[in-house]
């Protein structure tokens, strides 16, 4: 019998509402300089090339910032800029990282919706992310915290582990108080939160919004609203 449903974060319950190229627009507005957009395509690939998830075995939120600000300034430099290029990339940083800019941060519509129900249903909830800020206050921000009996961020220093690695979810399993054979798991990246789930026995389910697994995984929905009736599906069959 499933009794507790985990969540993925970003992709999954929300998504950051401005993009870069709006925030380097704003920013380039300000500093009274023309983006050299044929050379931009290749400076973001080496920019989110450089700006992988770190360790979190090692993690320092402090190391963290200072490597994502040194990727923006080279970034902001192979766009042809020659002045201010640490200080616009502070700025980058504070329009588009979770720490600074929860403001821009949204929910998707089908979210409060999905939780409140299963929460009637009375089915125990987590957050399982790769994150490397402790996501409580984002999701007090955005009114959902109360729904959650946990929220476990990969980087946060009780953690120390991200998925596909198992120990993220057993801590997850341990302070929400259910066995893995009682929990599913909702995410929309397939080595994270499919291959991860299943490799700690969590029946995995993938949120697929945009279809780009189209046939990778059986369990798959469009949209949240569709995970209540397949939990009742499932133990309709048991």
């Amino acid at each position: 019998m499933i009794k507790a449903v985990f969540f993925d974060f970003y992709y999954t319950l929300g998504v950051w509402g401005l993009p870069l190229q709006d925030s380097l627009q704003k920013i380039a507005d300000r500093y009274q300089f023309e983006i050299d957009w044929e050379r931009y395509t290749k400076a973001v690939q080496n920019l989110f090339a450089d700006a992988s998830d770190t360790d979190p075995s090692n993690h320092s939120l402090l190391d963290t910032l200072d490597k994502i600000v040194e990727s923006y300034c080279t970034f902001i430099q192979e766009l042809g800029v020659k002045e201010h290029a640490d200080q616009m990339a502070w700025e980058l940083l504070q329009a588009g990282h979770s720490l600074f800019a929860a403001n821009v941060a949204t929910l998707y519509d089908d979210v409060v919706p999905t939780l409140q129900r299963l929460q009637d249903d009375g089915y125990k909830l987590a957050i399982v992310s790769n994150w490397d800020t402790p996501l409580d206050p984002l999701a007090e921000r955005l009114g959902i915290a109360q729904y959650f009996d946990a929220i476990t961020a990969s980087h946060d220093t009780r953690v120390r582990s991200a998925k596909p690695d198992p120990h993220i979810f057993e801590y997850t399993l341990n302070a929400v108080g259910v066995s893995a054979e009682e929990t599913v798991h909702v995410g929309d990246t397939y080595e994270a939160d499919i291959i991860g789930a299943q490799g700690v026995g969590i029946r995995p389910i993938l949120i697929d919004r945009d279809e780009p697994y189209v046939d990778r995984w059986d369990e798959t929905i469009r949209s949240l609203a569709e995970l209540p009736e397949l939990l009742n599906r499932h133990e309709e069959s048991e």
